[in-house]
């Protein structure tokens, strides 16, 4: 439980804070984001979310940083000096990136997604295959730490922050993959590599001394094509069909259930939660 002197405190307002860009209803817009926020949600934290939702908007994480294995966040609670947020999450040794690489680097989409700075939707199969999720599956893969007096894990201050990651990952989704360990350059040119049989792609800014690229280069590499067999017409037109990913997260059927409190008891208290759980399952 909370100590006394941590009862009843109220909030210090910050300017300047970190804020999330959403201002109502759910946070996340990328699946992977939601992905990511559909595994802390699955713990059934209830409503210490809520608060952490509502200090990610109110702007009381004042910084974030995300590392290999960690990420670092501040965050200004209800006394003066503000609270030490960390989060780990294990990071996967180079035999796992080098088998991830590989499964990527062999699907054409899968590679061309990650070098536009996307996530492919079938990346969580890949990690799953080399026999690592990639985003934490139990609560115990998150290492949660916050330096407040609350000694509820997650804090509202460590909520906040996954908040404030997950539109992170928005805009970055290789923030994920920095969080497992791997860089995007690294994941990148491991990718390029892989890609053009051996060898990285040659830095465009070298390939001339002067700065100026040979069109006789260009010329001689054109000459040796042969023309495509193809309807130039439905160059831009799927070949077949494509439908949406199928879903990768399952949760169980009473997930809402269990992030509400229990009901007051002039509306038949925790035994209304109860008798509703069965019916939802």
């Amino acid at each position: 439980m909370t100590t006394p002197e941590y009862w009843g405190a109220r909030t210090v307002r910050v300017e300047g804070g970190l804020r999330a860009r959403s201002t109502r209803g759910a946070i996340g817009e990328s699946w992977w984001s939601k992905r990511f926020l559909a595994v802390l949600e699955s713990f059934a934290l209830g409503t210490r979310l809520t608060r952490g939702r509502n200090y990610a908007r109110a702007g009381q994480v004042l910084r974030l940083d995300v590392v290999p294995g960690l990420v670092k966040a501040t965050v200004q609670g209800s006394r003066p000096e503000p609270y030490k947020v960390s989060i780990g999450l294990a990071t996967f040794p180079d035999a796992v990136w080098s088998a991830v690489e590989q499964a990527l680097a062999a699907e054409a989409l899968g590679a061309a997604k990650l070098l536009s700075g996307e996530l492919p939707p079938h990346v969580e199969d890949v990690f799953g295959a080399a026999g690592a999720p990639l985003f934490p599956a139990r609560f115990a893969d998150l290492a949660m730490r916050c330096s407040c007096p609350d000694q509820a894990v997650p804090c509202k201050h460590l909520a906040a922050t996954c908040y404030l990651l997950a539109e992170r990952f928005d805009a970055d989704p290789f923030l994920i993959l920095l969080w497992r360990g791997r860089t995007r350059d690294a994941l990148l040119t491991a990718l390029r590599t892989l890609r053009g049989g051996g060898e990285a792609e040659p830095d465009p800014g070298e390939a001339s001394a002067a700065g100026v690229v040979s069109p006789v280069g260009t010329a001689s590499a054109l000459a040796g094509l042969t023309e495509p067999d193809v309807e130039i017409e439905r160059f831009w037109l799927p070949p077949v069909p494509l439908s949406d990913p199928a879903p990768s997260y399952v949760t169980e059927r009473d997930l809402l259930l269990r992030q509400l409190p229990a009901p007051p008891p002039e509306l038949g208290g925790p035994e209304v939660l109860r008798t509703l759980r069965r019916w939802y399952r």
